[in-house]
């Protein structure tokens, strides 16, 4: 399986016969914007990742929860490949709004599952990470379409999912937010954990602890490839940085995951956006 990191929680699966997106966030409006502005798609961009890394054979987007930094660009990217997009309710607004037929939007609910060519994907009620100042909507859902360009701050939350994917032999957990809903794991193993980390800077230990032992030892993943650490208020024309120190200071992110899978005798692999790794 190839595996495209576009940074935050956007993943592009690639079984060499079709492509799923799990997330779908290129246009990273700045800071500046997501407090008083409003920003569309960048299309350019898009358009230009799209055909870098041949983006040809989209079948589906999977969206685990709307936050403008993980559905922003999935109408644009829907509409320009044909993909069709399952999300929650809320995320079928943010379609809507962009103009998706509705014809390529599925709403899925918690423990449904899907089957798109050779893979299977169940979708896993999840927690969002604690609210910040950035985001304090958690539970608030998108009750109208969306239409670009809309304030940052109106895509809110609207539930919070991750997805398990087997293709074969091989299965993969993504996670995408720091968080855990207990023993919601019990049961799943995989071989690749894609996990969120952001938050885990400012974790106590206890709950670092909790953390680890509701999401790794619970599926017993051989790898960790860590998400949403990069800095999704920068471009991904431009250099990639961290998040903003008030927020999360990354590299003490970086210094607990890597002491936890030292410990743990468990593989670790920081992928930088815009590159692919073959698992």
């Amino acid at each position: 399986m190839k595996v495209t990191f576009f940074g935050t929680t956007t993943l592009l699966f690639d079984d060499g016969k079709d492509q799923i997106l799990f997330d779908c966030h290129f246009t990273r409006p700045s800071l500046l914007k997501y407090i008083g502005g409003s920003e569309p798609t960048d299309t350019k961009l898009a358009d230009e990742l799209l055909k870098l890394h041949k983006v040809d054979r989209l079948k589906a987007i999977f969206v685990s929860h709307t936050h403008h930094d993980h559905v922003m660009d999935v109408p644009y990217v829907a509409n320009k490949t044909g993909a069709t997009v399952y999300g929650s309710y809320s995320a079928m607004n943010v379609c809507r709004g962009g103009n998706v037929d509705e014809s390529q939007m599925v709403e899925f609910k918690a423990e449904d599952s899907f089957e798109v060519g050779d893979y299977k994907i169940k979708v896993i009620k999840s927690l969002h990470s604690k609210p910040t100042i950035l985001n304090n909507d958690l539970g608030e859902t998108i009750d109208e379409p969306l239409v670009q360009p809309a304030k940052l701050r109106n895509y809110k939350e609207g539930g919070s999912y991750d997805f398990y994917v087997e293709h074969g032999d091989r299965k993969y957990l993504i996670r995408p937010s720091f968080n855990y809903i207990e023993h919601q794991l019990d049961g799943y193993e995989c071989d690749v954990l894609f996990l969120g980390v952001a938050g885990l800077a400012k974790a106590d230990e206890a709950t670092e602890k909790k953390f680890f032992a509701e999401t790794v030892e619970k599926v017993n993943p051989e790898l960790i490839i860590p998400l949403h650490w990069d800095n999704f208020f920068s471009r991904l024309d431009e250099p990639i940085i961290g998040m903003p120190s008030f927020v999360e200071k990354t590299e003490v992110v970086f210094f607990k995951l890597a002491k936890y899978c030292e410990a743990h005798d468990i593989n670790c692999y920081i992928q930088i956006p815009r590159t692919s790794v073959e698992l």
